[in-house]
């Protein structure tokens, strides 16, 4: 029997019954749309925290103070007076694989403006430090060299303070108090949003130059930490073996002593994200392709129950002179087409889902163009394996004896 002619028998005799054919493909259905959904889901999960890394700054590393040990416990990292401004300049001008080095102190103040006021973090740092943090400005610019040799007072915004103080007002060029200083502020900065892992506002701060921080907020001549942005991502881990021995020389740390500051590199957070997400993807994928193990279980008590049913049929042709061949691949056809519909209407559904699921919970979605390739791939593939023992079964019907069947 030609193939044509087969697929033919097989879209005829599925159509005789179509409810018992369309719930025979709702497992396949709901297995391919499964599986859609959470790859598309967990694909999208990934590429954002991927996205919120890469919001912290290009390729960068947050060297930190050290932790201090007083009378016999440690009070963890930030409470140490290890790191100098010359720290800073060394790791820039000593370490190849650093593009540049941003240093920073901070304090928590009270901010004012005409009768607004709102409490939130002060930064002092260096013009650098924007472009280690790859932050962009939405509106003015950032303070310059001669302000933090001058330790002037001025000022950039964060988006969050900026909605506080000023609202729908343009802030450049308005004053300030932080404290009891006068700022005046020459920028603001464009939303970052919140951090990943601490889940910080990172618009809830504002900027002004190290020195002026330093001296007439603080008065303190260390820094609490030092931004790095090392050449290339790659280049981040040997950044971070160049920066750990510059700074166990400079501090004069013998060997086995314990470092006085912390290196860390964000690829490894970005890694760990990644790793996760892939994992959870994988998992996730795994039950949802149970549905489609279902759905083919489903495919094979159908078609065991269309053997017994057609048994003087298949008979019949038997003994007009069809082969068991031609008996088993028409009803592999038809179990194979279970699973090609199923699919077909199994990627609608995916899809489909994945967006109400995008739209209701605001959750990004990424569906790959190879997981609508695979899945209905799959689901063929089920239709034809659960569809084998059926087939076979028919094929070796005795002819005599199927067509006495009542």
């Amino acid at each position: 029997m030609e193939l044509s002619a087969a697929f033919l028998l097989a879209i005829r005799a599925l159509a005789r019954n179509k409810l018992r054919s369309s719930l025979t493909m709702l497992g396949i259905i709901i297995g391919v749309g499964a599986v859609i959904a959470v790859v598309g889901i967990g694909q999208g999960a990934a590429a954002k925290a991927q996205e919120q890394l890469a919001a912290l700054g290009a390729n960068m590393l947050f060297v930190g103070s050290g932790s201090v040990n007083r009378y016999g416990l440690n009070v963890g990292s930030g409470q140490t007076k290890s790191l100098i401004l010359g720290d800073a300049r060394a790791i820039a001008r000593e370490c190849p694989s650093v593009s540049r080095a941003a240093p920073g102190t901070g304090t928590g103040q009270q901010v004012v403006y005409g009768n607004q006021n709102w409490a939130t973090q002060i930064n002092g740092t260096e013009p650098q430090y924007f472009e280690v943090r790859n932050w962009p400005f939405a509106s003015g610019t950032s303070f310059g060299e001669d302000d933090v040799s001058q330790a002037a007072t001025v000022a950039v915004l964060g988006d969050t303070v900026r909605k506080y103080l000023f609202g729908s007002s343009n802030p450049i060029g308005a004053t300030i108090r932080i404290g009891t200083l006068p700022f005046k502020v020459v920028g603001v900065l464009a939303p970052k949003g919140t951090s990943p892992g601490s889940g910080q506002d990172q618009d809830d701060v504002i900027f002004a130059p190290l020195t002026t921080v330093q001296k007439k907020l603080l008065g303190q001549d260390w820094i609490r930490w030092i931004m790095v942005s090392a050449v290339s991502r790659d280049a981040s881990y040997i950044a971070q073996r160049q920066i750990e021995s510059l700074l166990r020389d400079r501090h004069k740390i013998r060997p086995g002593d314990p470092d006085d500051f912390v290196v860390r590199n964000l690829a490894d957070v970005a890694d760990a994200a990644a790793e996760q997400g892939s994992v959870m993807t994988i998992l996730l994928t795994i039950v949802a392709s149970i549905a489609l193990l279902v759905g083919g279980i489903g495919i094979m008590n159908i078609m065991l129950v269309s053997v017994t049913e057609r048994t003087r049929e298949i008979g019949l042709r038997l003994a007009v002179g069809a082969t068991e061949e031609d008996v088993r691949k028409q009803f592999l056809i038809e179990a194979m087409f279970l699973g090609l519909i199923g699919g077909g209407f199994g990627i609608a559904f995916g899809i489909v889902s994945s967006l109400v699921v995008s739209r209701a919970l605001e959750w990004p979605i990424l569906i790959p163009p190879y997981v609508v390739v695979v899945a209905p791939l799959f689901a063929i593939a089920i239709g034809t394996i659960f569809g084998f023992y059926p087939a076979k079964k028919a094929s070796e019907l005795n002819p005599i004896e199927a067509l006495r069947y009542e």
